[in-house]
């Protein structure tokens, strides 16, 4: 029974539930039929009928971002209280270009234009012949978009007094297109300190493609997509100094300006606004107070010497590398930059070789050395084994060079008489040098290789290479002793012994000079001891470095420092013992010739602290021409830092108070 109910036909009750209603597969159909009719028919309405309408509309609309130039950090002085270089806010006037005024009649306009803002600077600034004429506002309104795009606003005038910001403010819905614009000019410190160090900025438009700090962002300009890295052609950036070397840090990022603009790239709407951000800021090691001292004391001199044009010194703490101050002189105003008046001197640095005027004379940063390479000389001797502490060389006032019979003198003909390696560098003993030193490390070595090992040696002292210093185009020194001439090797390095075959910078000479005092340390000098962000938080702080380091006997460096003791009167009732060497060298001969003057010193002798370094070319003798430039250096150190750890100052202070 179960199997014929199972296989029972349903009834028709049963069929009529389970038949599908025609009159809903209808109006499903339908429904369908008119959704897919609209969708196609609207489709194609966008494809043939408003297809060229948006297809101008997406070539004819576009958002630029404008770059605003970042809002530059600071650089402080070693207080990190006294800005050197600072960002000011200042107020300037743009006009952004909304027509195309390249057709005779927009000229017109924009030309009656230029004409009333002329008239209105003229108005508020009577008789200052620096306002642009409307013939300049035209030429900075780029009306024939020779120099950008129609979109991004002209620069009219930077700097806006108060009572222009307020005419323009007031008028703005009178002038549409122009507007007043928050930007940031580079303002240095009024005292002139250090600017050579400090460096100077000028707009991105004028960086050499070959200058190594911005190839990768010149190369990066146009593929360029974060908004905040752009730089804009009028920004202005680092071209020297500290400004160039610490480019990256300082600068920030780019603020811009979005705008809508149509085919003819002019804008179509209001702009909107993001902020620069500021860059960070330098501490650097340059004491004000140490560093003015140290420019007074080159252009006093300078004043008394009659044929000196310029100077350099250089202050380096022994144990840090910290460079208190690195003066040249004479110097310029940054704040005033007409290249006219500056160009003789502007580069006319520590750190590279540039005559500091158009005459002939082309006195140069870099000199022969003269007697201050005598205490390395010496140095070399005893660590070579060509002489001892005790030897004792019959000095008669010259040494004789080659087959010839040629004559080299001491300084004034000197008759020293039987003189010790110490002896010899507190009399600055030429022969001495050239027989003891020059003549028989060439009888150790022979020809090349003793030139080599002499080249070896200067190299491990910091002379003739890079001194490490965080400054941009550091020249390296002049090798005359490697240089392809007619001069044999015995020459050369008789010459070199007395320091008269290679020139170096004061820089060189001041890292040269630490190594004496620390006993073989070459520390890398630095110029920036921090970094910090915006709010003040360090972000990088330097620390003392040793370069590399020179094994010499503790009793040679004694006996090299006990003879650096030559009289120098510039020193008297100076209150500490100090270690000293001058320096007179020569170039040229007859009427060309010219007598530089060097000066190297640290102090105190013992536990030392500072050590200077002094270059007065055309001055003389080392003695009268650049000593008195370190003394003073050393005793403005004294007063802000103590030769001893206690500032001098102090000192005084706390006596008025007892």
């Amino acid at each position: 029974m179960f199997n014929r109910l199972k296989n029972k036909p349903p009834n028709e009750d049963e069929r009529a539930v389970n038949k599908p209603s025609s009159a809903r597969l209808n109006v499903f159909f339908f429904v369908a039929f008119v959704i897919f009719s609209i969708l196609i028919f609207r489709l194609a309405f966008v494809q043939f009928v408003e297809g060229p309408e948006l297809t101008y509309m997406e070539s004819t609309r576009n958002t630029k971002d404008i770059p605003l130039a970042p809002v530059r950090g600071p650089i402080y002085d070693a207080t990190g209280k006294v800005a050197l270089a600072y960002s000011e806010p200042v107020q300037s006037l743009y006009v952004l270009l909304y027509e195309d005024y390249r057709n005779d009649d927009r000229r017109q306009e924009a030309e009656g234009l230029a004409r009333e803002l002329a008239d209105i600077f003229k108005r508020f600034n009577p008789g200052d012949e620096k306002q642009p004429d409307a013939e300049e506002i035209i030429k900075r309104l780029d009306l024939d978009h020779q120099k950008t795009f129609g979109y991004v606003p002209r620069l009219v005038k930077s700097d806006l007094t108060t009572q222009e910001i307020a005419f323009f403010l007031e008028k703005k819905t009178e002038y549409p297109g122009v507007m007043v614009l928050e930007e940031n000019v580079r303002r240095y410190d009024p005292d002139r300190v250090a600017v050579q160090v400090i460096g100077y900025t000028r707009e991105f438009k004028r960086v050499p493609t070959t200058l190594k700090q911005y190839k990768s962002i010149i190369e990066q300009s146009g593929s360029q997509r974060d908004p905040g890295l752009v730089y804009s052609q009028d920004e202005r950036v680092g071209f020297d100094g500290l400004e160039l070397q610490y480019q990256q840090e300082l600068r920030g990022r780019s603020g811009y300006q979005s705008i809508d603009i149509d085919s003819r790239n002019l804008p179509t709407g209001t702009m909107e606004l993001t902020p620069p951000e500021k860059g960070y800021s330098l501490i650097s090691t340059i004491n004000k107070e140490v560093q003015l001292a140290a420019q007074k004391a080159i252009t006093d001199e300078l004043r008394k010497l009659p044929k000196a044009i310029t100077g350099y010194a250089v202050a380096m703490e022994v144990d840090t590398g910290n460079v208190v101050a690195m003066a040249s002189m004479p110097d310029y105003d940054p704040n005033d930059w007409d290249y006219d008046k500056i160009k003789y001197v502007f580069r006319n640095g520590t750190t590279e070789s540039f005559p500091p005027d158009d005459s002939r004379k082309r006195a140069e940063s870099v000199v022969l050395l003269g007697s201050v390479i005598k205490p390395l000389s010496v140095l070399i001797g005893l660590k070579e084994g060509l002489f001892t502490a005790g030897s004792t060389y019959p000095d008669k006032g010259y040494a004789v060079l080659g087959k010839d019979g040629r004559q080299v003198r001491n300084s004034h003909s000197a008759y020293n008489g039987n003189i010790t390696a110490r002896r010899a560098i507190e009399k600055s003993s030429n022969a001495f040098m050239i027989d003891m030193v020059g003549k028989r490390l060439l009888s150790k070595y022979g020809g090349d290789k003793a030139i080599d090992k002499w080249d070896e040696y200067m190299k491990d002292f910091g002379l003739g290479v890079s001194t490490g210093i965080d400054l941009p185009k550091e020249f390296l020194g002049q090798l005359e002793y490697k240089a392809h001439n007619d001069e044999s090797a015995l020459t050369r390095l008789a010459f070199a012994s007395f320091g008269q075959q290679a020139k170096y910078t004061t820089m060189q000479l001041a890292q040269y000079t630490t190594m004496l005092a620390n006993k073989g340390k070459r520390m890398e000098p630095h110029l920036v001891k921090e970094i910090r962000d915006a709010d003040g938080n360090v972000v990088k702080k330097f620390e003392p470095k040793v370069l590399n380091e020179v094994q010499f006997a503790d009793a040679h460096w004694n006996e090299v420092h006990k003879g650096m003791v030559t009289k120098v009167s510039s020193f008297d009732g100076f209150p500490y013992d100090f270690a000293r060497k001058t320096g007179t060298s020569e170039q040229g001969t007859g009427p060309n010739k010219k007598e530089n003057g060097v000066f190297i010193a640290f102090a105190p002798r013992d536990k030392p602290k500072l050590a200077v370094a002094v270059i007065v070319p055309e001055g003389g003798f080392g003695s009268v021409s650049a000593s008195p430039i370190a003394r003073k250096i050393f005793d403005a150190y004294d007063e802000v830092y103590g030769l001893d750890g206690i500032p001098k100052g102090k000192k005084d202070q706390n006596k008025e108070q007892d």
